[in-house]
């Protein structure tokens, strides 16, 4: 990773690091996020730690930097869109988009 801007290799270490507590300790995905964060999953919207649960199939994903010190993440396989916030040591997800989107089809 170390050829990579620092901006892929935090988006890829927060999505690896999100999905091993998805797919291990769910209940530690809450420390990911706000209270005030908000989640959208197929178009219905939800709000703060409690009401976000998630579901992942992962093909592909991308990362960009982006202006205040954040990054947003493209995850493909089910579209997964994540806009990471630097707080103090830590990244947080301050919003989450999810929807179904078809790869590689045509």
């Amino acid at each position: 990773m170390g050829d990579k801007p620092v901006w892929e290799q935090t988006g890829s270490s927060f999505i690896q690091h999100y999905y091993q507590l998805f797919d291990n300790d769910r209940i530690q995905l809450r420390a990911v996020y706000f209270d005030i964060s908000c989640f959208t999953w197929e178009g219905q919207q939800f709000q703060g730690k409690a009401a976000i649960k998630t579901q992942h199939s992962t093909m592909a994903q991308d990362h960009q930097p982006m202006l205040d010190s954040c990054i947003i993440s493209t995850v493909v396989g089910q579209l997964k869109k994540f806009l990471l916030k630097s707080i103090k040591v830590a990244w947080i997800g301050t919003n989450d988009m999810f929807s179904l989107a078809l790869h590689n089809l045509g």
